[in-house]
C-alpha cells in the first residue's frame, strides 16, 4: 500500500462510489476477465490489456497470424460487456456506405431516409480491417475519434458507449495493406495474442474432444451498459500526480527528438497513455496512478504510433524496443515515486 502524502485522499474508486454499487466494480471486472479467459485460454495479459483499453474509452487493434484467437477474443469481450453488438467482415470491394450506412429512397413515401450501417452499435468488431481499401478505411476516422458519422452533410452520433475492436493479419499476407498513420493513431492499443502454451493448447483440444468448448456467442453479459458507463466515468476520475504527467511528456519529447524516429508520439498518444494508466489503476482497485500503471501500458499504447527512420543505427530494432529503451532511460521525477516503494522497472 502506498503511504506517500502524494496519494492521500485517493484510497480507491470504491471508497467514493460504494453507495452506487451492490458489489465493488472491481469484482465485476474480475468476473469479466475470468469469463473471457474461459474462452481464450492462457492469455491473461492480453485480455487484461484489452479490458483496460476499452474501460479507458479506447479502441483495440489485434494483430497476429490467422487462427490464434483474435476474432474469438474480440467476440468474447463484445458479448461480456453487453449492449448491441455488430460484426463487420472487411473485404477489398467494401464501400464506406457498407460501414456507416447511407441515404436510400423509401419506396412507400418516396422520401430519402437514412439506413444505419453496422457501425451504429455499442460494440463493433471489424474482422481483417486491413483488407479494405483506403477509401473505406477513411470512413472510420470520424467514427473512431469523434464518435459520430457524417452522411450527406448531416452528422449522426454513434451509440453510447461505442467501442471498436479490430483484427488484422500481418502485412506480408496476401490481400492486406497497411493502415494509414492517422487511423493507427486512433487505436488506443495494438496487441498481439501469440500461440498458446503447450498446456493450454492441450486443454483446448480436450474441451473440443469432450464437446465442452465454450464459444463466445454462448457468453452472457457480465455488466450492463449503464454499469459500464459508470465504470468508465469513475476510471477517468482516478488521480494522476503532475509528476507522472511530466514523465509522459518527457517520453513524448524523447521520441520526437530521437534520430532513430521518423514519426514521434502525438499528443493524442499521450492522452491515451494517461487514460490507459488511469483505467489500469481502476482495475487494480486504486484511486491513484502509480509508476507501475504507467509502465505496464506504455508499450501497447505507444509502440504502434511511432515510425523508425530507415538507415538509422538502430534500424534493426523495433518500435516496441525503442519504447522500452526510452522509458527505461528517462527517470521518473522523484516526487512521482516518493513513498511508493516501486519506481522504475528494470
Amino acid at each position: 500500500m502506498i503511504t506517500s502524502h502524494l496519494y492521500e485522499g485517493h484510497e480507491g474508486p470504491q471508497s467514493e462510489h460504494a453507495r452506487h454499487w451492490a458489489e465493488p466494480p472491481q469484482t465485476l471486472l474480475r468476473r469479466l476477465l475470468l469469463k473471457v479467459d474461459s474462452v481464450l485460454l492462457g492469455k491473461q495479459d492480453t485480455i487484461k490489456h484489452t479490458l483496460t483499453a476499452l474501460l479507458a474509452g479506447g479502441h483495440v487493434l489485434l494483430e497476429d497470424v490467422p487462427g490464434v484467437g483474435k476474432t474469438m477474443l474480440a467476440g468474447a469481450f463484445a458479448r461480456a460487456v453487453g449492449g448491441e453488438f455488430k460484426r463487420i467482415q472487411f473485404t477489398s470491394d467494401m464501400l464506406p456506405a457498407d460501414v456507416i450506412g447511407g441515404v436510400v429512397l423509401d419506396a412507400r413515401t418516396q422520401d430519402l431516409v437514412y439506413r444505419p450501417g453496422p457501425i451504429m452499435a455499442n460494440v463493433v468488431l471489424i474482422d481483417e480491417i486491413n483488407r479494405a481499401s483506403s477509401r473505406t478505411q477513411s470512413a472510420l476516422l470520424e467514427a473512431m475519434e469523434e464518435r459520430r458519422v457524417t452522411i450527406e452533410g448531416k452528422t449522426r452520433r454513434l451509440p453510447v458507449p461505442f467501442m471498436l475492436i479490430a483484427t488484422q493479419n500481418p502485412l506480408s499476407f496476401e490481400g492486406t495493406s497497411s493502415l494509414p498513420e492517422a487511423q493507427l493513431d486512433r487505436f488506443m492499443m495494438r496487441l498481439s495474442i501469440g500461440y498458446p502454451g503447450v498446456e493450454h493448447e492441450q486443454r483446448m483440444l480436450e474441451q473440443y474432444a469432450d464437446g465442452k468448448r465454450l464459444e463466445p456467442e454462448r457468453l452472457r453479459p457480465v455488466v450492463a451498459v449503464q454499469e459500464w458507463l459508470q465504470m468508465q466515468a469513475e476510471a477517468r476520475q482516478v488521480h494522476v500526480h503532475p509528476a507522472l504527467m511530466r514523465y509522459m511528456v518527457a517520453i513524448g519529447e524523447a521520441t520526437r527528438r530521437s534520430p532513430d524516429v521518423l514519426l514521434g508520439l502525438s499528443p493524442r498518444a499521450l492522452r491515451d497513455w494517461l487514460r490507459a494508466s488511469q483505467a489500469h489503476a481502476y482495475v487494480e482497485g486504486r484511486g491513484y496512478v502509480i509508476p507501475d500503471d504507467v509502465l505496464t501500458v506504455s508499450e501497447p499504447v505507444l509502440a504502434h504510433r511511432i515510425a523508425l527512420r530507415t538507415g538509422s543505427p538502430r534500424q534493426g530494432g523495433s518500435a516496441a524496443a525503442l519504447i522500452r529503451r526510452v522509458t527505461r532511460e528517462t527517470p521518473f521525477p522523484k516526487e512521482a515515486t516518493a513513498g511508493s516503494g516501486r519506481g522504475r522497472r528494470v
